[in-house]
């Protein structure tokens, strides 16, 4: 039986839709100003002005084109799950601290601990599990493996025979999504927030590139902060501004089928069938059954945008929905009991990688975004109110949100074709097995791609992505690919299948040649008529930048705090000119933060030159002499300079001094139109001196070896230089002022309460033992000190090997007050004391590691034997 989203509240019990301790009054009449506008009064947006008045700022409207709880929270699953990779848990356990102190106050939102089993079909589901297990249970939650008879014990109505297991995880709950928003309503408004309904947003008001005010339906708002929380009307609603907002996000239908009454307990667990992408909820009296389909259907894809009446649609499609179904009763067999279900597609927002969309826009200041809750924003709804509204308070994130950041996309992401396409798949890698570095988006590819895309291809590149830039991974040089395209085989916990085309890969850095396609990083050109730029650089760079002409330094920028806002190096072109160059990752969001720092007087300009330039990194002891005899002269540079040579018949390009892996070599910077005939010269004629493609797998695997730290992973704005071994960077001696300054200043004196250091792992067995792949436990004589940030395989050492954070185990430990000018330094004879023990749990067995605080001296002599000379790598710590 299919039913409208108009006809739902038949399957609710009454309470659901009542704020039991305080009534909600709305307001026709709308203010001429408020220092905080949010439009979408859903559970996020209800969430945000609740935190808000709660802190004390009070001037707070919320707006509404429709009614309060009207829009994408008007129904779904109602699940809290807790078994979720740590910065997602983080979030969602203040949601649910949040709803139980609603319930604590007397609101009936149907907030029930009832628990969940997340089930494993196959033994590579198994060790998935455990590995999310392993890096949850030092972090406070209670999860256990269970046995297939074990799970019958907590869930009766489960067919078990075909499962190998699953994990119990006692916290998980289920609430009432309806209620819950309202009762945030209820409070905001008690607190001093205003609430208008059918207001519909028509413009917003900008000056100095700032959110001023709105102009509605109902009349225009001036207003300091604008919070775009509109669900699935959010990307529209990013639309209405000059500039325009990019918001990837993209409503998916989402299929619910609900069951009549029968025999079901209220307190019976959840049950998340990962490898049947189903899962299953108590509801009222009966059970709730919902998917997440391999293959997704887009909503609202006729063009014409989201009806009016979009809640009376009957799009249930049981067709769509039979083999979720069918999985679901081999599951739970009582379900053919049950009679015929009540079938709902209730649309929600999807984003173009499954992550909530979170922070400031990156086109308009005081303009933030609190979107993408990706089919549940029961979840996520109270934590992320609580983190766009401490951003509001405290000028700038109090948690990190990197992995969540609006920033992390371009405009091209915005693309509603793209977005169509990348909803049916997004909505299924939801419960798919996320095998490290081996799972790679299928549709919506091919839509940045350097120069050299095509001709790696036929030579078995097998390509992944990184702000939707095509980069090789690997290749596959098995065969000759002219017909088809070579393909990733299916992804692993263990050994790579296509780890012996990576080792042959390194081999030919060490012994010839190595051409890596790097084109993706973020490029960025600084330029002044004075001395303005040098000023604005010194002021945001920790390094000294006032180098000479044709010099490159490497150089972290800092917030406040001291932690990373960008890594980065920077090659001075000109006296008043740098060319800057900085992880991919990082196009929107540190080109954003620079024009955020620059002087009112528009002195400094700064210009994305990133699809300007084709780079190829050459690297290897024979870099020298292949590119000798390209350019027809001796490259004679030394480390961190550049300058601009004939390679072949192409003119000017840009030669510098070091490469990205912390072997020797050179990067090249070459203008586009000459990418072609470089790369096949560097092919041809590198013949004779072993030249082979690289792939980017193979130098992130050097990289960690090198104890190079990655952005987004080991650096991030939390950590800061002297946490990392980086402190040498640092120039606290310059007579500038630059931004972190006095925090690093201090932490210099006081010393680190964390340090980033390597692990190799003697005791695993590559070949057959399951992998550290990164986000692993650290512990220490059996106390949990930190986690693994990022972790491969040591080529020269032949043995895995990792970095990861570690602190002294009192200063993870809950409602511990700290003080670290005491007991919580961290010192490199208390890391490397010989009478301490380290482990790191992988997937829930624990091997005993070796710390290093710098590159390991057997990794410099084996690589110094084979090389028969005395090197040492230039290091730079500029992460992909």
């Amino acid at each position: 039986m299919a039913r409208s989203l108009g006809k739902l509240h038949s399957l609710y019990p009454a309470s659901s839709f009542v704020s039991p301790a305080r009534t909600i009054g709305t307001s026709l009449q709308l203010p001429t100003e408020a220092q905080v506008i949010v439009c979408g009064a859903g559970i996020v947006g209800n969430s945000v002005a609740y935190h808000l008045v709660q802190n004390g700022l009070t001037d707070v409207l919320v707006i509404d084109k429709e009614k309060i709880g009207s829009g994408t929270s008007h129904f779904s699953s109602g699940t809290l799950g807790l078994f979720k990779p740590t910065p997602t848990r983080e979030i969602i356990m203040n949601s649910i601290k949040l709803y139980r102190q609603l319930q604590e106050q007397g609101y009936d939102i149907g907030l029930r601990e009832c628990g969940s089993v997340n089930l494993a079909q196959s033994h590579e589901r198994m060790i998935a599990l455990r590995r999310r297990m392993a890096y949850n249970i030092p972090s406070g939650l209670h999860c256990e493996v269970v046995s297939r008879t074990d799970l019958l014990k907590l869930h009766p109505l489960l067919n078990s025979d075909d499962l190998e297991g699953g994990i119990w995880v006692p916290e998980d709950a289920v609430a009432q999504p309806q209620a819950i928003c309202h009762a945030l309503a209820a409070l905001a408004q008690a607190g001093g927030a205003k609430y208008v309904e059918h207001c519909e947003l028509e413009n917003i008001l900008i000056n100095n590139r700032k959110v001023y005010g709105i102009k509605t339906s109902l009349g225009t708002v001036k207003c300091e902060y604008f919070v775009n929380s509109a669900g699935m009307w959010a990307r529209d609603l990013g639309l209405k501004s000059t500039p325009r907002v990019a918001i990837p996000a993209y409503p998916a239908e989402h299929f619910y089928a609900i069951t009549d009454q029968f025999e079901v307990k209220p307190n019976l667990p959840c049950v998340r069938d990962f490898d049947s992408s189903i899962y299953t909820r108590e509801f009222n009296g009966g059970l709730l059954v919902g998917g997440f389909e391999l293959e997704a259907k887009p909503a609202f894809t006729d063009g014409a945008g989201i009806p009016d009446n979009w809640k009376d649609r009957d799009t249930a499609d049981w067709a769509h929905f039979k083999p979720l179904w069918e999985k679901a009763v081999h599951r739970i067999p009582d379900l053919s009991k049950a009679g015929t279900p009540h079938l709902l597609s209730s649309p929600d927002n999807f984003t173009p990688d499954g992550r909530w969309v979170i922070g400031e826009a990156p086109e308009i200041g005081n303009y933030l975004v609190a979107v993408g809750m990706n089919g549940n924003p029961l979840e996520g709804g109270g934590g992320i109110g609580r983190a766009v509204a401490e951003w509001i308070i405290e000028g700038e994130p109090t948690q990190d949100l990197l992995l969540f950041s609006v920033q992390r996309f371009l405009d091209l992401h915005n693309n509603r074709q793209y977005l169509q396409q990348r909803t049916k798949e997004v909505v299924g890698r939801h419960y798919a097995i996320m095998h490290p570095m081996q799972n790679e988006y299928k549709l919506a590819r091919k839509l940045r791609c350097s120069p050299l895309y095509s001709v790696l291809e036929r030579q078995g590149a097998v390509f992944g992505t990184r702000m939707a830039f095509e980069r090789p991974l690997y290749f596959d040089t098995s065969k000759k690919h002219w017909d088809q395209p070579a393909q990733m085989p299916p992804g692993t916990f263990y050994k790579p299948k296509f780890f012996n085309y990576m080792q042959e890969e390194y081999l030919a850095c060490q012994e010839g040649v190595g051409i890596i396609d790097m084109s993706s990083f973020s490029k960025i050109l600084i330029k002044s008529n004075g001395p303005s730029v040098l000023e604005y650089l010194q002021r945001l760079c920790s390094n000294d930048v006032n180098i000479p002409v044709g010099g490159i330094v490497h150089t972290g920028m800092q917030n406040e705090r001291g932690g990373y806002e960008n890594d980065c190096i920077l090659v001075r072109q000109d006296k008043h000119c740098f060319f800057m160059v900085s992880p991919t990752s990082q196009q929107t969001r540190v080109f954003e933060w620079m024009r955020s720092h620059l002087d009112p007087d528009g002195s400094v300009t700064l210009k994305d030159l990133t699809s300007m330039y084709t780079v190829i990194n050459v690297v290897g002891h024979k870099a020298r002499h292949l590119l000798s005899e390209l350019s027809n002269s001796p490259v004679n540079l030394h480390s961190f300079t550049y300058k601009k040579l004939n390679v072949g018949y192409a003119s000017n390009v840009l030669v510098m001094a070091f490469t990205h892996t912390g072997e020797p070599g050179y990067c090249l910077y070459i203008p586009s139109e000459y990418a072609l005939h470089v790369y096949d010269r560097l092919m041809k004629v590198g013949r004779d001196y072993g030249a082979r493609n690289i792939g980017m797998l193979t130098q992130r695997f050097m990289r960690i070896e090198k104890f190079i730290p990655f952005w987004a992973e080991d650096l991030n704005s939390e950590t800061n230089p002297f946490e990392t071994g980086s402190g040498y960077l640092v120039k606290l001696d310059k007579q500038e002022y630059f931004i972190g300054k006095y925090a690093l200043k201090r932490q210099k004196k006081v010393g680190v309460t964390k340090r980033l250091v390597m692990f190799s792992l003697d005791e695993v067995d590559p070949d057959k033992d399951v992998w550290a792949w990164g986000g692993e436990p650290i512990y220490r004589n059996g106390e949990f000190v930190g986690t693994l940030t990022s972790a491969g395989y040591g080529f020269t050492v032949n043995k895995l090997i990792g970095l990861g954070f570690v602190r002294k185990p009192g200063l993870l430990a809950k409602n511990k007050k700290i003080n670290p000018e005491t007991d919580y330094i961290i010192t490199p004879d208390w890391i490397t004391d010989p009478t301490a023990t380290y482990e790191i749990d992988i997937a829930g067995h624990r091997t005993v590691a070796k710390p290093h605080i710098y590159v390991p001296n057997f990794t410099m002599a084996i690589e110094d034997e084979k090389q028969g000379r005395s090197y040492r790598p230039t290091v730079l710590k500029t992460a992909v």
